[in-house]
């Protein structure tokens, strides 16, 4: 199926309203893990993850690749599902659910982009929860990352 006939219709015909979706990547990287500045509300300045929602016609997997790769120009490959994150008070914006993995790096150059101010690789020992946008910091406990 190309891009152009793939259509996101609502299944539920607007009688059931439905969170949005998105993804978060938690890529090591050199002697740390990458974050990237957000560059757009909300959370406009503080570090983050990156991710992204997901967009019609692909699979979570193949959304925080590509999320990945836009924010932080290196291509990685999902390894292992850390969970999904779903409080509905998670997102300024509304109700939005991510799902979170961890990401092996198999190629690309680390460099700012798409909707990122900046991207870093952090010791995350040097983090703490106010450090990071969203649930993020969640996120880096449940992979074993912080504590």
């Amino acid at each position: 199926m190309s891009e152009s006939e793939i259509r996101c219709p609502c299944i539920c015909n607007g009688k059931y309203p439905a969170p949005a979706l998105t993804v978060d990547g938690i890529v090591a990287y050199r002697e740390g893990i990458v974050l990237v500045r957000r560059g757009k509300k909300p959370f406009k300045g503080k570090l983050a993850l990156p991710g992204g929602f997901v967009e019609c016609g692909e699979t979570v997997e193949e959304a925080v690749a590509r999320e990945v790769r836009e924010e932080t120009g290196l291509k990685v490959r999902p390894v292992e599902l850390v969970g999904v994150y779903s409080d509905p008070e998670r997102d300024p914006r509304g109700h939005v659910v991510s799902v979170c993995f961890k990401c092996e790096v198999v190629g690309g150059e680390l460099r700012a982009g798409s909707d990122a101010a900046d991207v870093k690789v952090v010791d995350p020992s040097d983090l703490t929860p106010d450090d990071l946008a969203f649930d993020h910091y969640d996120m880096l406990r449940d992979a074993g990352i912080v504590r």
